[in-house]
């Protein structure tokens, strides 16, 4: 490859695909790529699912997929982003949610149930597809859609009401007899028997009022109106001879301590009404049920199932295989190859920086391409591929927008986590002088919970869930690598040794004692 293909247009082409494939979209369907065999299957079957993975790695992409093509399947479907609710509280949050989650359906009544395959303009741009099932009948659909309409419209008025105000209603009666009205009448009481007659001219009037106090609670008028919410699904049902979907994607950005209310509400509503959960959320950002009397939310593996998307780097050639393939479909619809662009140590040195994330790799790579052809544009040293030394820089300046990711997700709780993970930055940087850390696999605390998080969060990432260490019988410790971010580009640590795990005998340099990283002075491993 010579410098003019680094600055070709089929290059440039490149660069825009990936960048505008770097966060999902209903028109990225296209460009899914299933991370294992039989992922996508689960994701439309009739089941509960919750999707976990970190940002980046397809959760987002594999629930439009699957939506996509239930909907050319014309199967009712909802999908709805929950990062829009971020910072809402409850009960406020489930009614927002509820009030998307209609508009969805209603959208797609009013769309993909009507619309006839040969509306080009709707099937082939979204999904690229005719649908494979006739046009639902207009006038039930319109019927159904008012009804969704109704329903949102109440839930409107909702959640722009004042929780728990006061609210006073008066209910009054006036009677008034005019003047110059003879009359004569009898009233007759268990009680009392009068007549009287009126001959002159008079007036009066009589008001009575009943007066009633009661609060406004929007958590009753949820539970009140749940079995409407049910009715709406058993009817979506007839109208389409079969069941509807509702992703909910992001559920880690609404409040921990609602995530669980959230899910069992719309539990409660899918529970034998036609209607199945597929929720994307990051794990241990996730508190998805709490046991208690009732308990809340869904018990994974008896209420819904798990799909694991996270390919770490314990699978490097499983995650290797998997981006390039993602890769390498974006560089043939450009008439390249990766072959053609990177050396083989760029590509192994991407999916280190990548850390298995399909998002981050693209993201890598295209900043790979600028720091390249900054150095062949005064220089031809290094060759005029793309080197490992490339993809270096470019993962120290990707620090910037992961930081941005860490701060945007961790709104609550950044401090505690920004502590525990330069702690752990400064003991590989300083004391261990390696790229790789150990962990106890029994170890407990507040802080073992952090070193999770660090990973869903990118900043840390499993290698091996088991690694034995001499001196240290009986014990199994999980090894971590920092991520290349912070000792590579402008933070280069000279004589940091890299620990390469994924080679042939990599293994064997993560058994030593000095890379046990000790939570507490109680658990001093290292000093042992």
């Amino acid at each position: 490859m010579s410098n003019d293909i680094l600055n070709s247009q089929n290059l440039q082409t490149l660069v825009t695909k990936v960048e505008e494939a770097a966060r999902s979209s209903e028109e990225g369907v296209k460009h899914f790529i299933e991370p294992a065999r039989g992922t996508l299957r689960r994701a439309v079957n009739r089941r509960h699912h919750i999707v976990f993975g970190r940002r980046g790695s397809g959760k987002s992409s594999l629930l439009r997929k699957g939506g996509a093509d239930l909907t050319t399947g014309r199967r009712p479907i909802a999908y709805v982003n929950l990062e829009a609710f971020k910072g809402h509280s409850y009960p406020d949050v489930l009614l927002s949610v509820l009030i998307s989650t209609f508009q969805e359906f209603k959208q797609w009544i009013e769309t993909a149930a009507v619309n006839p395959a040969h509306k080009t303009s709707f099937w082939d741009k979204l999904f690229g597809t005719k649908p494979a099932r006739p046009a639902f009948n207009r006038r039930a659909s319109a019927l159904l859609a008012v009804k969704l309409k109704t329903q949102i419209e109440e839930l409107q008025t909702q959640l722009h009401a004042v929780e728990d105000a006061h609210l006073k209603i008066i209910r009054s009666v006036q009677e008034q007899d005019s003047s110059g009205l003879k009359a004569g009448a009898g009233m007759k009481a268990e009680w009392v028997s009068a007549s009287f007659e009126a001959s002159t001219s008079s007036a009066k009037a009589r008001r009575e009022e009943a007066e009633e106090q009661y609060r406004r609670s929007k958590i009753d008028f949820l539970h009140r109106h749940i079995m409407d919410y049910q009715q709406l699904f058993r009817d979506m049902s007839v109208l389409s001879s079969g069941d509807s979907y509702l992703f909910l994607d992001d559920l880690y950005h609404i409040r921990r301590a609602d995530q669980p209310q959230v899910i069992d509400y719309f539990h409660r509503i899918a529970k034998d009404h036609g209607l199945w959960l597929k929720i994307g959320t990051i794990r241990h950002r996730t508190d998805w049920y709490y046991h208690g009397n009732p308990p809340i939310g869904v018990k994974l593996g008896d209420d819904a199932d798990q799909i694991d998307l996270d390919i770490t780097l314990e699978k490097y050639s499983v995650a290797k295989e998997f981006l390039l393939r993602i890769l390498s479909n974006f560089a043939k619809e450009c008439a390249l190859s990766v072959s053609d662009l990177m050396t083989d140590g760029a590509v192994d040195r991407l999916v280190l920086a990548s850390g298995g994330v399909a998002r981050d790799f693209l993201s890598v790579f295209r900043m790979s391409v600028e720091v390249a052809r900054e150095r062949t544009g005064s220089s031809a040293q290094g060759g005029d591929k793309i080197n490992a030394e490339d993809v270096n820089v470019a993962a120290g300046e990707y620090d910037g927008p992961k930081r941005e990711e860490f701060k945007k997700d961790t709104p609550e709780d950044d401090q505690s986590l920004d502590e525990e993970f330069q702690t752990i930055r400064n003991f590989c940087l300083e004391e261990a002088n390696s790229n790789c850390f150990l962990l106890g696999k029994d170890a407990k605390g507040s802080e073992v919970a952090l070193i999770h998080e660090l990973v869903d969060l990118k900043l840390l990432h499993l290698v091996r869930s088991r690694v034995t260490v001499s001196g240290r019988p009986g014990k199994i410790f999980e090894a971590y690598m920092l991520d290349l971010s912070q000792y590579a580009g402008a933070r280069k640590r000279r004589g940091l040794e890299m620990i390469e795990f994924w080679k042939p005998g990599g293994q064997e340099s993560l058994r030593k004692a000095s890379l046990i990283y000790n939570i507490t002075s109680k658990q001093a491993y290292g000093s042992q």
